[in-house]
């Protein structure tokens, strides 16, 4: 399912092959947490942006239309019209951040739906079963995200149980793909690392989950408001305890920079609202560096976006006019800004994967530090 093409120091160039195509290795994910990508964007967007994995998210779609329904029209691929891989989180970090009144237990998490207020369970099994009705490429397990800083006791007991929550989903995900009734009956599962900013924790975690023989390893809870120097340091801890024949999948992150270095140090996926957020307030990213659209500056500069960028945007209109859609509040001014920054992702992706071909990532990274984050 996945091999290893090239190394570059740390870096890796690799190739993720799976039931809905080849996915080439470093690589980001476009987010689309309800089945849309918020902005205007549908899968035809995503393609001319270049995406080649789609992020859905199982909480949202288990919460509205239902996973029942999303089944019932075929699979999250057919549902959204997206012929590419696809990857469902699992719901665990929602639960944990939007949720209200939530009880933990051994069995799952219950909690009141953020939506409408109505009382919902979810554990492992469940998660599984709605992610099977979703079809989707990958599946996420389901995993309890503990907020920073926390209690070293409690990360520890947290870990010890998320550990036993995943052996369920490896359990239930092999049911449900064996049943004859799956959605995507080659759904692959991801495991997540965690442990907070725990390095004996996180390496402990790392080395029993890369025993369970899954499709790939994720690392979960950074970027979550701690330095980003703790978060480098603790993917220096966990990396290399994770099987090197599979998918390293950082989540959540992040910003240009950090995805370099999550690169840097044998990450191979990530994902992010971050792109699309921003666009959505003017924050534009460039090869420079970040613009705010809304600046008066740009009122009358008849230059694209980025110079260097070949999206329908910039190849398109002008600076100038995108601050005027911005500023008359234009649902096109939000579109054409998401275009953008996915398109800048995506490209950035690219460029890292020919540095490593290349053997000249080490260089590639110098040269974005200090440039690629800062505001101009």
């Amino acid at each position: 399912m996945f091999r290893i093409l090239k190394k570059d120091g740390g870096a890796r160039r690799g190739e993720l092959v799976t039931v809905h195509g080849t996915v080439q290795t470093p690589v980001f994910m476009n987010v689309g947490t309800a089945a849309a990508i918020k902005g205007g964007l549908d899968a035809s967007d995503l393609r001319a942006v270049g995406c080649q994995i789609e992020l859905s998210n199982t909480y949202h779609l288990h919460l509205r239309p239902g996973d029942e329904t999303v089944r019932k029209l075929g699979g999250l691929n057919r549902f959204m019209n997206w012929d590419g891989p696809t990857l469902t989180d699992s719901g665990g970090f929602q639960v944990f951040s939007l949720a209200k009144l939530r009880k933990i237990s051994e069995e799952g998490v219950s909690f009141n739906s953020h939506v409408d207020g109505r009382r919902i369970f979810m554990g492992p099994e469940e998660s599984m079963r709605i992610q099977s009705n979703l079809g989707s490429t990958i599946a996420m397990a389901f995993d309890e995200c503990v907020e920073n800083p926390a209690e070293y006791s409690y990360a520890r007991e947290s870990v010890k149980r998320t550990e036993r929550w995943l052996l369920r989903c490896r359990e239930e995900m092999r049911a449900l793909n064996g049943s004859g009734s799956a959605v995507n009956p080659d759904q692959m599962l991801f495991g997540i690392n965690q442990g907070c900013t725990f390095n004996d924790l996180r390496v402990e975690n790392m080395k029993a989950i890369a025993e369970m023989e899954l499709d790939g390893y994720a690392i979960g809870g950074l970027a979550v408001g701690e330095p980003t120097e703790v978060m480098y340091d603790v993917l220096d801890h966990v990396c290399p305890e994770a099987p090197d024949d599979k998918p390293r999948y950082l989540m959540g992150v992040g910003t240009p920079m950090n995805i370099i270095e999550g690169v840097a140090r044998g990450v191979d996926m990530f994902d992010c609202v971050m792109p699309s957020r921003n666009a959505r307030h003017g924050h534009l990213f460039t090869r420079e560096g970040i613009i705010n659209i809304n600046n008066a500056k740009y009122e009358r500069d008849d230059s694209p976006v980025d110079k260097g960028c070949r999206c329908h945007t910039c190849r398109n209109h002008t600076r100038g006019y995108l601050r005027h859609l911005f500023r008359a509040n234009e649902i096109l001014g939000m579109r054409l800004a998401v275009i953008h920054n996915l398109y800048f992702y995506n490209e950035l992706m690219q460029r890292i994967r020919d540095s490593i071909d290349a053997g000249s990532f080490a260089e590639f990274a110098a040269s974005q530090r200090g440039v690629i984050d800062r505001r101009i």
